[in-house]
Order: structure tokens, then C-alpha cells, then sequence
């Protein structure tokens, strides 16, 4: 496969990638075409199909992965794609996480990690609990291992759930091992619980968007119906347990503006706060940078999620 990063000027390709934006329009002089943006995890290709009646160009929809023939040109200083033939590809012919963006780190050792703080949780409701989900139920495992932990602002990869869910929960067991007063298995399990509704309040990839029950609720209120539900299977779990975990989910953002129904109330909920918080912006940051050369000090441009304009330090 041909990735987008190493294309260049004058070549003709015939590639599939994952359609990611299809939109109709029309020329100056009234002619329709199609603009499309192409994407694999490498990144995003403009193309064009100037005859979108013509032999060769096939039905498709944005989100389709579509096999394409056609040649690279420049246009006002970026690449773009001139699309002469195209049809919607069969699957068995393509591999999506070669059009997704990827976490960085390895999946499945994150997960053994994830699995061995769960083994590392001494009360056993809490335990159990834990298991229930990441343990015991394999197809909430994988979507777990697949899923974002956002549309946009960070961790919007393939994994970055999960990325984000274990950093957020080491946070947790090393905040827990400086400060006596906080419950490490209340917690720890906080932490590893604190973003599970985004799994329904994100569709999964490529689309990557806001479900209608993510829109209406969100997905701190969407976590903590989840754990709920589920601590009601087992027997015997102590109902002031199970608030004290579902505030910590609740309370997770910090402050009311931020979208957390209570501000935190226990101890172990301001430090879920904060470690969550932390992960965000620092993980925003080295996004930030990644295309950044190390000796860029120019600074980046205001961001929203840091209420700031930033750029690298000195060395």
C-alpha cells in the first residue's frame, strides 16, 4: 500500500483509501463535480472527480472505503488527487486500521497493564466489578481496545481509550501511594471506569462522531447508568460503595462548567479530577508538538482546550 504521506507530485496511483468526506458541487461555469477528502493513517489527500458521471466512477458514500486510479497534481501548494476511475472496495481487500489513526503505543500490552491494576484492587466488589467488564466480557474488551477517547481534542485514535484509561488510572495508584488518605481501590477502579460511556457516546470508527444518546446525555452520566446497571448483578455490593465510585464518575470533569453533574466531594474524587485533567492537556500538548520540529519555538496558535497559545520550551 501506498500511504499518503509519501505521495508526490506527477505520480498516477491506484490505491484504495478510506473515503472520509464526499461532497457534490459545482464549477464557476455550473458544472458539477465531486470533492472528496481521502484518508489513511497517515493522513488526508483532496481529490477530485471532475466526470462524476463518467465510465469508471462508480456509486459510493463518505465513510466507504473506495479503491481509486488517478493522478497526483498540485494545486495552490498542496497535493490533490485527480480521480479518473473508482468503485466501492470489497472487504477482505483492505485492513481499516491502515486508515485509522493509531495509537502509538502497543494495544495489547496496554490492556495487560489495565488488567493487572484490576488484579491489583483488594476490595472484592470492586474487583468483581472491574472483572465483569474487562475480564469476563470479551466484546466489551474489544471494543475497548479500539475506541477513542474523543471526536477531536485528544486521544482521537484507534486505542486512545484505552491509552487514556490507563494513564489516568496509574495517576491514580501513584496519587494513592503519596497521599495515605485516599482509598487506592476506589480509586484506581475510578479511574478505570471514569470514561467508559464513551463507548456509546462515540460511534466507532471511521465516523468517529457524536451518537444521538452521546449528544442528549453524555458520557459521564452514560458511565455511571453503565456501572450501575452492572452492580446490580452483584450480590451483595455495598450501596455506600457503589455511590461513593458512581460520584467520582460523576465529578470526574472538576467543575460544574466542565460538564461534571457534582463537583467532587471525596478525596479520592478531586484526585480522579486531576488526573484525568492532567492526561488531557499534556497528551493535547504532544499532539500539539508531534509535527513540530524539535527546534520550533514559534508558538502554536491559541488552543481551546488549554485556554492558551503555547510553544515548545528552550533546551
Amino acid at each position: 500500500m501506498k500511504y499518503i504521506e509519501s505521495l508526490r507530485e506527477g505520480e498516477r496511483i491506484n490505491e484504495i483509501y478510506l473515503c472520509k468526506v464526499k461532497q457534490s458541487a459545482l464549477t464557476k461555469a455550473g458544472k458539477p463535480y465531486d470533492s472528496l477528502t481521502l484518508q489513511d493513517k497517515t493522513g488526508t489527500l483532496d481529490a477530485k472527480i471532475w466526470e462524476p458521471g463518467s465510465g469508471g466512477i462508480d456509486d459510493f458514500d463518505s465513510l466507504d472505503y473506495i479503491a481509486v486510479m488517478g493522478d497526483i497534481t498540485s494545486f495552490q501548494g498542496n497535493l490533490q488527487l485527480n480521480v479518473k476511475r473508482v468503485r466501492k472496495a470489497e472487504e477482505g481487500e483492505y485492513d481499516p486500521k491502515d486508515y485509522l489513526p493509531v495509537s502509538e503505543k502497543d494495544i495489547e500490552q496496554m490492556y495487560a497493564e489495565l488488567t493487572g491494576l484490576i488484579a491489583s484492587v483488594g476490595e472484592p466488589h470492586l474487583r468483581k466489578l472491574l472483572e465483569s467488564f474487562f475480564v469476563e466480557d470479551a466484546d466489551f474488551a474489544a471494543r475497548f481496545k479500539f475506541h477513542s477517547a474523543a471526536k477531536t481534542v485528544h486521544h482521537g485514535f484507534v486505542g486512545g481509550l484505552l491509552e487514556h484509561t490507563l494513564s489516568v488510572a496509574k495517576h491514580c495508584a501513584y496519587l494513592a501511594s503519596f497521599y495515605p488518605i485516599l482509598n487506592r481501590d476506589l480509586l484506581v477502579s475510578a479511574g478505570i471506569f471514569h470514561d467508559i460511556g464513551k463507548l456509546k457516546e462515540l460511534s466507532t470508527f471511521p465516523a468517529n462522531d457524536y451518537t444521538d444518546e452521546g449528544q442528549l446525555l453524555g458520557h459521564i452520566i452514560i458511565g455511571t447508568e453503565m456501572v450501575s446497571e452492572r452492580i446490580r448483578t452483584i450480590p451483595g455490593f455495598p450501596a455506600g460503595l457503589a455511590n461513593e465510585l458512581k460520584h467520582c464518575i460523576l465529578a470526574h470533569h472538576g467543575e460544574l462548567e466542565y460538564g461534571s453533574p457534582k463537583k467532587p466531594a471525596l478525596a479520592e474524587a478531586l484526585a480522579l479530577s486531576f488526573a484525568d485533567n492532567m492526561d488531557a492537556k499534556l497528551e493535547t500538548v504532544r499532539e500539539i508538538f508531534a509535527n513540530v520540529p524539535e527546534n520550533n519555538q514559534e508558538w502554536q496558535g491559541y488552543n481551546r482546550l488549554l485556554e492558551s497559545n503555547i510553544r515548545r520550551s528552550g533546551k
